[in-house]
């Protein structure tokens, strides 16, 4: 297994984790929530956290020289699961400007996230 580290410039991250390890032809990115690192900033409703944390996630793909079409599984953790038709609006409009294929995807409703946010996912992506 080969771990690819990030420099705190690139990704802030908040635990004992690494944000994104390479394994063969893969990379699994830990899950990312909705907190824009330059400010520190957290988006209030759904529909925005989950484009937020989607944004980190292409911005950990670019580094790799991925982007959103590679990714072939997404897990999305909620504690907002009654608002699942936001989170699936917001979810789909920003796989449909990069891409026209979605891929797998597991959905769980959760008690609490870290710092309070309402979403977090985390995905695999493939190099080939």
């Amino acid at each position: 297994m080969k771990n690819i580290k990030s420099s705190n410039k690139e990704i802030k991250i908040y635990g004992p984790y690494a944000p994104y390890i390479k394994s063969g032809n893969l990379l699994y990115i830990s899950g990312q929530i909705p907190i824009d690192n330059k400010n520190k900033f957290i988006p209030k409703n759904i529909s925005e956290q989950t484009c937020l944390s989607l944004k980190n996630i292409k911005n950990i793909l670019n580094i790799n020289n991925l982007c959103m079409k590679h990714i072939i599984k997404t897990t999305i953790f909620t504690t907002k699961l009654e608002q699942l038709k936001e989170i699936n609006l917001s979810y789909s409009n920003f796989f449909k400007k990069y891409t026209n294929l979605y891929p797998t995807r597991s959905c769980v409703g959760v008690l609490n996230l870290p710092k309070n946010v309402l979403i977090e996912i985390e995905v695999i992506a493939s190099y080939k």
